[in-house]
């Protein structure tokens, strides 16, 4: 078994902001209403790419389809679950020709956000073989987190990691840590560890493998946990500076344009007629 570390220095985020925003996040889904399959903004407009095909809007039970970047990948988003003192849960199932994938999210306690769960999996075409699936799951501990972030330095660290990840497949198993430690103002201190292994048989094969290989997979295991802590610290900076207000007009926003960066198969036919017209 590897194991490999890296601590990152982050933007920290408290429970007020993770409640506002899961708060704005849940009235602006709550704002819509369905007329037959289609999907409406407060305002009226449909929302695109976004059409109910089964069950009672927002309600468990409830699928929708939604606009793929061609015709040949498919996608279907799944209420499970929708209370906002339980917990709201979404499942995302994108089926293509060269792979589907089977995305879980569940925060318990939407009013006050606790726990925040994550399962997926992914499998090939009908007979590309057990190479081509895998699995994973998350965990995020809000409250275990806040509360080792809160710990004063020198103090030992949270003996459970508050967050975790775990991804399996047929030629290894992987699993992810972090805990974080107060920094200077406004940010944590993020140590991640993770631990790879290979499974079954060939456990001897990929402790050779990461032996010989133990530099490059070093390195780029700190380059992703950079890549990573810059995403954070640029999505959570454009948080803070759009603030409340902001962050609800830019939800707005991404639901009457639909998918962000992504043109609905509306947009794409009349884009498509206009230059035909052109011609």
């Amino acid at each position: 078994m590897t194991v490999l570390r890296h601590s990152v220095t982050v933007l920290a985020v408290g429970p007020e902001l993770v409640r506002e925003l899961a708060s704005l996040l849940r009235e602006t889904a709550e704002s819509t209403r369905a007329r037959g399959g289609t999907v409406l903004m407060p305002d009226g407009r449909p929302v695109p790419g976004l059409r109910l095909v089964k069950g009672r809007h927002l309600k468990s039970g409830a699928r929708y389809e939604i606009d793929g970047p061609d015709d040949a990948e498919r996608m279907t988003l799944g209420i499970r679950e929708w209370r906002r003192t339980g917990a709201v849960e979404v499942e995302q199932l994108v089926t293509a020709p060269d792979l589907n994938g089977r995305l879980t999210l569940r925060l318990a306690s939407p009013d006050r956000p606790g726990l925040l769960e994550a399962r997926g999996r992914m499998w090939g075409p009908d007979g590309s073989g057990a190479l081509r699936r895998g699995s994973a799951k998350a965990r995020a501990d809000l409250v275990a987190w806040w509360s080792a972030a809160a710990l004063p330095p020198g103090a030992p660290p949270a003996a459970r990691a508050p967050a975790t990840a775990r991804v399996k497949h047929l030629l290894g198993e992987g699993r992810l840590y972090l805990r974080p430690r107060r920094a200077e103002d406004g940010h944590w201190r993020v140590e991640v560890a993770a631990s790879v292994r290979g499974r079954w048989l060939l456990r001897p094969v990929a402790a050779v493998v990461l032996l010989l290989a133990g530099g490059p997979v070093r390195r780029g295991f700190r380059d992703a946990v950079e890549r990573a802590a810059e995403g954070w610290n640029e999505a959570v900076g454009r948080m803070l500076e759009l603030g409340p207000d902001g962050i609800r007009e830019e939800l707005a926003r991404q639901a009457a344009e639909g998918r962000p960066g992504k043109e609905s198969k509306e947009s794409r036919t009349s884009k498509e007629n206009r230059d035909a017209s052109k011609d």
